[in-house]
């Protein structure tokens, strides 16, 4: 994200790209889901690993 900023003007915020897609319509609408979906999926991930990897067992 903080490479694709200046660049795309892309939004780290999922609800300020809700806000955007909605006005613009289109293919922003289309690639919506990424901004609400692939946060979620990234955190479900690093939990799994941080368990899997790093976690002490007892």
């Amino acid at each position: 994200h903080l490479i694709s900023i200046p660049v795309t003007n892309t939004s780290v915020n999922p609800a300020r790209s809700t806000a955007v897609a909605i006005f613009q319509g289109g293919w922003a609408l289309q690639q919506l889901w990424l901004f609400w979906v692939m946060p979620i999926i990234g955190g479900i991930l690093g939990g799994v690993l941080y368990r899997t990897l790093l976690e002490k067992r007892s």
